[in-house]
């Protein structure tokens, strides 16, 4: 981990099991924290008997603690290192109401360790926890097996995994999404209810394209914020044909784009990116929002919002950037690989071959000349995890599909931001987007990462996931 993260930490007791077990979880928590760079927040070994948790005292001590540390804590981890006392472990939850994720885990018995002073029972004690805490309604995550080790490798990718629903859970709690002009005219394909989403705690900061085009047009050259966003932008990719005039149009609008961003503390945007910019500022936005989302703040195409939330929910679940891109071409006869493709938004992580370049397709329409800023670039082999949030407006819900697969090698002569994917029975998959009424756009992110997203997402946001 990068950034050191803050856990709630609640050690479980009973009192006719070993106390030492506590103290002995307490040495293994620090170490696997350690490694992590996790910050525990934890009863201190005399507030309670070792720190443990097991009377309803002993919950409110542990959940004062909590509130105190409310804005750091991201997720709450039960440690069970004997049976532990189920009703202490819930009503620590229920008296904080963090409304966070909660990861239970149970340590092992030893077949040579099975007397009484050492015998656990932490196996029947989680089964004892989680029951509970399903009666209280309190959400929380397993382990992948049943009782773990903390210096189990196992347990590393538990605890791994369990950050990552944490990032996302905390992120899509209070996100906000710019929306930068109106949807194109010809991509019902993109809406979305900001009522639904804003019921969900995602919010959708609106301005005109005109307002964006009219403050980039008050700008020149000779103003120093827009001499230093070319260099960023020289500095970012290569220029290739791009005119000198044109990286000077894009530049500008880069430079009204952050400060829009800016002054409405936005974490992404979905921008109106043809063809009224083409015909009424002469040139694409893509290198603009490649930049905002190979920085963390992704940005999406023709207006889709919740293309870019889909972006940011996987930025949040991998800690490295996201793509939008079509579910675009076959793949020759292969029905396990298709052409995921774009005009040429991608971040650069996708894209070691970045050349600022032209939109062939779009150039048909509104001119090539006017379409600079396109990037041209072919994404390699690496891991895939795919998906896509959309709002059902018909049913008032929010719903998702999530996957994972290959982008592979494979040769593919064409223009634009480019890729192959493999994905296991894609012509199924295909079935269920299309029978489901899923948007032409998902979002890909170079990770294995659709185990974290749909606990997030499905678990503790309560939208409906299903994992392909």
């Amino acid at each position: 981990m990068k950034e050191k993260v803050s856990l709630g930490v609640i050690i479980g007791n009973r009192d006719f099991f070993p106390d030492r077990l506590v103290a002995e979880s307490r040495v293994d928590i620090m170490a696997a924290f350690d490694k992590l760079n996790i910050n525990a927040i934890i009863l201190d070994e005399f507030q309670t008997k070792l720190g443990g948790v097991e009377t309803f005292q002993d919950a409110q001590k542990c959940a004062d603690l909590f509130k105190a540390h409310q804005k750091d804590i991201i997720g709450v981890l039960v440690f069970l290192p004997n049976f532990g006392d189920e009703r202490g472990v819930a009503e620590t939850l229920k008296l904080a109401a963090l409304n966070v994720p909660v990861l239970i885990q149970a340590y092992p018995d030893d077949l040579d360790k099975m007397d009484v002073a050492r015998r656990r029972d932490s196996w029947c004690g989680k089964i004892s926890v989680c029951n509970n805490l399903y009666q209280y309604g309190i959400k929380y995550t397993i382990t992948n097996k049943h009782v773990v080790h903390p210096s189990d490798p196992a347990f590393e990718e538990d605890l791994l995994d369990f950050l990552g629903v944490c990032r996302v859970v905390k992120g899509l709690h209070n996100v906000r999404i710019g929306a930068v002009g109106a949807r194109p005219g010809g991509f019902n394909t993109v809406r979305y209810s900001e009522k639904i989403l804003q019921r969900n705690g995602i919010s959708v900061v609106t301005v005109d394209l005109s307002e964006i085009l009219g403050n980039a047009n008050k700008l020149t050259i000779a103003d120093q914020v827009v001499k230093d966003r070319l260099q960023k932008i020289r500095d970012y990719a290569s220029t290739g044909l791009t005119p000198p005039d044109a990286l000077i149009q894009i530049a500008k609008l880069d430079v009204v784009l952050n400060d829009f961003m800016i002054e409405n503390a936005l974490d992404a945007t979905a921008i109106q990116c043809w063809t009224s910019l083409q015909k009424n500022y002469g040139c694409n936005v893509c290198t603009s929002m490649s930049m905002m989302s190979e920085n963390m703040l992704p940005s999406a195409c023709e207006v889709d919002v919740t293309g870019t939330l889909t972006m940011y929910a996987m930025q949040l679940a991998s800690g490295s950037p996201s793509a939008l891109v079509d579910w675009n071409n076959n793949y020759a006869n292969d029905d396990e690989k298709c052409v995921l493709f774009h005009c040429g938004n991608w971040a650069k992580s996708f894209l070691p071959d970045i050349e600022i370049s032209t939109a062939p397709i779009l150039g048909t329409t509104v001119g090539i000349e006017n379409t600079y800023g396109a990037l041209s670039g072919r994404t390699p082999a690496m891991p895939l995890t795919y998906g896509r949030i959309s709002t059902d407006d018909c049913r008032g819900v929010i719903k998702a599909y999530i996957g994972e697969g290959e982008l592979t090698d494979d040769a593919l002569n064409t223009f634009g931001n480019r890729a192959v994917a493999k994905i296991n029975d894609l012509q199924g998959l295909m079935q269920y987007v299309c029978k489901n009424g899923f948007e032409h756009h998902v979002v890909m992110n170079a990770s294995k990462t659709a185990g974290i997203l749909k606990e997030a997402l499905g678990n503790y946001l309560g939208w409906e996931v299903y994992q392909h």
